[in-house]
């Protein structure tokens, strides 16, 4: 909440001084390093999808190659005419072609990965408090591309890009992973979001997800709304068996539609067979693919940094703040119109009556409580809560 409104008067204040030819004050250019530490997520995005290609790549090669020494030592263990050998050999050959295509068309993945990484770097290393204007100029139709993208306003979101030139800045192609998914889902087919499921199964894991479960659940539904039972109880032992020790509740409640068809009155059962069950997929799955990532490094001053913060906010839903509420550090009461929020150069936020008190006892003179910058009261910029 702090660095919002101080990025605005930051900003303000920089150019300013640009315009004049005045030296940037040093708290200005603190300001800035600190602006672009909310960057992480900027860089990773690329790095993760170039990391994830090199697994790809790496995963390809030990599989194919396994198999060519296998077909080699099968070679050379068997006796096989003239004609036998020519196949065999040509069988070879043809395997390693297509493992050198696969090969090529990952690197070109790679490259383009590695090559997104380095524009972003750049434009990062592009900002100085000079042109700071135009940079959040462009930081803010980032973000406005991102957030039409987490809300598949995906046409928008692309013509946005490219009548700005952003399309390196920003994750469209990622985002449009997501939109096969929800398209699939939409369409009442579990297949690709099962896919997605499968190659991230380990942060799945580690987030303890529900979401394969929750899709497993659905197509044994859909089988038994097709009356195909033996399939179902197929499906069941196959699919849903590994997950009775720790979702056994759930199951038991599933495999009892095997004695309840679509048509039930049962409450609790027919709510199972209601259409809007594929739109809570779809919502579990943007959720998921927009999951917040916890760091190791996480500020002690986080919420999140706290495990129990954690366990409270995992089930809950993604949400939209109408307004803000800020809370003085200092005096731990509320900032509001009556006691409005100012920000020192530093951009640390406190409330005027903080402030206003420590001026009084220090002839004008504040001192910022975490970083100890002293500065005149004078030098305090209002701040506007919405």
């Amino acid at each position: 909440m702090e660095s919002t409104p101080s990025s605005d008067s930051g900003a303000a204040a920089t150019d300013g001084a640009a315009s004049t030819g005045a030296p940037v004050p040093p708290s200005r250019l603190t300001h800035l390093a600190e602006s672009l530490k909310l960057e992480h997520q900027f860089l990773r995005v690329p790095l993760e999808y170039f990391k994830k290609s090199m697994r790809t790549n790496h995963r390809i090669v030990e599989k194919e190659m396994s198999a060519v020494f296998s077909s080699v030592s099968e070679a050379v263990d068997r006796d096989m005419s003239k004609e036998e050998a020519v196949h065999h050999l040509t069988t070879l050959v043809s395997r390693l072609q297509g493992l050198k295509r696969k090969l090529e068309e990952g690197s070109k993945t790679e490259h383009l990965q590695a090559q997104r990484c380095r524009i972003r770097l750049d434009h990062l290393d592009a900002v100085e408090p000079e042109n700071l204007s135009e940079w959040n100029n462009t930081r803010m139709k980032r973000i406005l591309v991102d957030y039409m993208l987490r809300l598949s306003y995906y046409d928008t979101a692309m013509k946005l890009a490219e009548s700005n030139n952003l399309q390196d800045l920003v994750d469209i192609d990622v985002f449009h992973e997501a939109k096969k998914v929800i398209d699939a889902l939409q369409k009442k087919e579990v297949a690709p979001a099962l896919a997605w499921c499968a190659e991230n199964k380990s942060r799945l894991k580690k987030s303890k997800s529900k979401f394969e479960f929750q899709l497993r659940l659905q197509e044994f539904i859909e089988l038994v709304r097709a009356d195909n039972h033996l399939r179902a109880i197929t499906y069941a032992r196959k699919y849903l068996a590994p997950w009775g020790a720790t979702h056994m509740k759930e199951l038991q409640r599933v495999m009892a539609t095997l004695a309840f068809k679509s048509n039930t009155e049962c409450a609790t059962y027919k709510v199972l067979y209601e259409p809007k069950q594929w739109d809570y997929l779809v919502e579990q799955f943007k959720q998921e693919f927009c999951r917040f990532c916890y760091e190791d490094d996480c500020p002690k001053e986080d919420p999140l940094s706290q495990e129990s913060f954690r366990k409270l906010a995992s089930s809950l839903p993604f949400s939209k703040q109408h307004h803000s509420k800020l809370v003085c550090y200092i005096t731990k009461e509320l900032m509001d119109t009556e006691n409005p929020p100012l920000v020192l150069p530093n951009g640390y936020v406190y409330s005027s009556k903080a402030l206003e008190e420590m001026a009084k006892k220090n002839d004008g003179k504040i001192t910022c409580p975490r970083t100890g910058l002293v500065c005149n009261y004078s030098e305090l910029v209002k701040a506007y809560i919405s």
